[in-house]
């Protein structure tokens, strides 16, 4: 019996990605390769590296690059890292930002719910190292849920980055088919508002993929949620497929340009510090801008 054939959406004149290329970009890899460090540009094929690598720009992966989750958007490998850690990589890191000259840099990671303590440990470590050798440079992090852990949030917390994020991915009805199982819609709400009860002046940060069957009522549900959550920063982006693999959730429709200035006026409304909104936007896609938005009155 022949298999069903999938009907795929057009893919449309607004989804344009330019080919990475340029002085910088050419630089900023090679650095990357020669420091011999992860980013998520990579792992995740951010459809933006071209243009944030040839700013000078890019998002840092720590803690290896398996994931110990199977988020069905996501391009990142998964398995098992057995708990291996490498103790040098924050010094590592923060040599390199110090090398890139970096005033910007977010710091994320896969999932390792293999550690006791998430990882929290090195993220935080990574942080202060960096602030020690780039006193100029900010520091936004992209972490995991922890398990819902807030002793584990605090830990980074405590180390003072300048943003928190953590993604909340999609609308309350999709989230278990969406995100692995051990994530939570209400999981990441508690993390978000754990970090505001330990420190109310920490800046935070979440973001949605559109594209995978929400509803409108569902984004603006959502978005809600989050400001209940006093969630500072939001992005919102195009969900794209990033393999054919049958892990990978098929993708259900291209979202309008005009819907996502919708989003963002909506998102301003509801008293967001600043909405990124875009098919192309990504958690941290331009996230320097975000930051200095909270600093205008």
């Amino acid at each position: 019996m022949n298999e069903p054939t999938i009907t795929r959406p057009r893919h449309p004149d607004w989804i344009r990605v330019r080919a990475p290329i340029g002085e910088n970009y050419a630089h900023l890899k090679g650095l990357v390769r020669g420091l011999k460090l992860h980013t998520v540009c990579e792992e995740a094929l951010c459809p933006n590296i071209g243009e944030c690598w040839g700013a000078g720009t890019a998002t840092i992966m720590i803690l290896g690059d398996v994931c110990t989750r199977a988020c069905r958007f996501c391009a990142v490998d998964t398995g098992n890292p057995r708990g291996i850690v490498d103790t040098e990589e924050p010094a590592r890191v923060a040599d390199a930002i110090a090398e890139l000259k970096l005033n910007y840099v977010v710091v994320t990671s896969v999932d390792r719910d293999d550690l006791p303590d998430g990882g929290a440990g090195i993220f935080a470590e990574t942080i202060r190292q960096i602030k020690t050798k780039s006193p100029q440079t900010k520091v936004e992090v992209l972490t995991g849920d922890f398990r819902g852990d807030h002793a584990h949030a605090k830990i980074v917390v405590d180390a003072q980055p300048d943003v928190f994020g953590q993604n909340i991915e999609t609308v309350k009805r999709l989230t278990h088919v969406v995100r692995d199982r051990r994530a939570g819609y209400e999981q990441t709400l508690d993390v978000l508002r754990t970090i505001k009860e330990i420190d109310p002046t920490m800046r935070t940060k979440s973001s949605i993929l559109v594209g995978m069957g929400e509803t409108f009522d569902e984004m603006m549900e959502t978005m809600r949620d989050l400001r209940a959550a006093q969630v500072d920063l939001l992005a919102i982006g195009q969900y794209l497929q990033p393999t054919r693999q049958k892990r990978n959730l098929p993708l259900v429709e291209y979202i309008a340009p005009e819907q996502f200035v919708r989003y963002r006026e909506e998102g301003m409304k509801l008293g967001f510090k600043y909405v990124a909104s875009g098919p192309l936007v990504r958690s941290s896609y331009k996230a320097w801008e975000a930051a200095l938005a909270m600093n205008k009155p």
